[in-house]
């Protein structure tokens, strides 16, 4: 069986790592570089660094924060999200060193730049980020996070997500980031995006979530930010608790 994985997210907004509550309240944690750091020697499975305020600045990725992480001599793969604009921003990440691209904007703005990234790089660079929500009638409702509205997700978006354009699909439960015990499964289990595996992100807590998240074929990992800064060694202790489950094990 595939080893599954347990992803560590740092959520980055003006140059500091912080904790993040549904994206709307803040609270400092340090240098992300610290926290990569220390993902990286606990075990994460891949390490993913969210910049949520490059968009807002038309500022582009920081490239400045992926030199320092380089820096650091990471072992843990690194995927970056934030302020990635066009085609040519995503090829600057990855010359940056990032392993992977998480994106998002795009999605919404323009696609075909998206097509064109995965040409260029391959299917395996890229992520999809895809904040999700269900609502009052029970609809999966595709949230942007610049004006703060939801919509369905379109044919067209949902065709490249089929398609192979990407590797995989982060399904953010931007609701109840932050929240214990937040996610809500019917995001993973409602949304058909064919074969396309997808990463678990919002909200989870605790093992139990985490194990009936992996019980899903589609789901190739769970992503946790918050909860993985609560504790040393938090990520040991997670799989310890997950024995069971088809995680890959720490060296």
């Amino acid at each position: 069986m595939l080893k599954k994985r347990l992803i560590g997210v740092i959520t980055v907004k003006a140059g500091w790592a912080v904790q993040s509550f549904g994206y709307r309240r803040y609270l400092p944690l340090g240098r992300p570089e610290v926290l990569a750091e220390n993902l990286d020697r606990w075990g994460a499975d891949e390490i993913i660094v969210q910049c949520i305020d490059r968009l807002g600045d038309k500022a582009g990725p920081d490239l400045d924060l992926l030199a320092k992480l380089s820096a650091i001599g990471l072992s843990t793969p690194l995927i970056y999200a934030g302020g990635i604009r066009n085609e040519e921003d995503g090829i600057r990440v990855i010359q940056g060193g990032a392993d992977r691209i998480g994106l998002d904007a795009l999605l919404h703005d323009a696609p075909d730049q998206i097509e064109r990234l995965s040409q260029k790089l391959g299917a395996q660079a890229i992520i999809a980020a895809i904040p999700l929500c269900v609502d009052s009638e029970g609809t999966v409702q595709w949230f942007d996070y610049r004006n703060r509205t939801t919509t369905v997700l379109t044919g067209r978006v949902i065709d490249l997500l089929r398609s192979g354009t990407v590797s995989e699909a982060m399904i953010i439960d931007h609701r109840n980031e932050g929240a214990d015990k937040g996610f809500d499964m019917r995001l993973v289990d409602e949304l058909d995006l064919g074969s396309t595996p997808l990463i678990a992100f919002g909200g989870i807590s605790r093992a139990a979530q985490m194990a009936e998240l992996l019980s899903r074929p589609q789901v190739v990992g769970v992503a946790m930010g918050n909860f993985l800064s609560y504790r040393e060694h938090s990520i040991r202790h997670f799989k310890q608790q997950l024995g069971g489950a088809p995680l890959r094990n720490i060296s």
